[in-house]
């Protein structure tokens, strides 16, 4: 039997990167691979829908992430 594909929610995504709970809630979060409940016609999430990355996701996302501190309004 296929094991089902396992996705992590953003709970799940701060620990697996070793932050503290909520340090998440207001960083731009990549796309996620799976969306379960439903999606508003402008491509926001009501209250209730789960979103969820897989690990390769979260890895790839975290790797590209500046630095703390980092001016990303500036030019290079």
């Amino acid at each position: 039997m296929k094991r089902p594909r396992v996705y992590l929610n953003r709970a799940q995504v701060e620990e697996h990167l070793g932050l503290a709970p909520g340090s998440l809630s207001k960083i731009k979060m990549p796309i996620p691979d799976a969306v379960i409940g439903p999606v508003n016609d402008d491509g926001t999430y009501p209250r209730g829908t789960v979103r969820g990355w897989t690990v390769e996701t979260i890895d790839k996302w975290n790797a590209e992430r500046p630095g703390r501190g980092a001016r990303t309004d500036l030019a290079d």
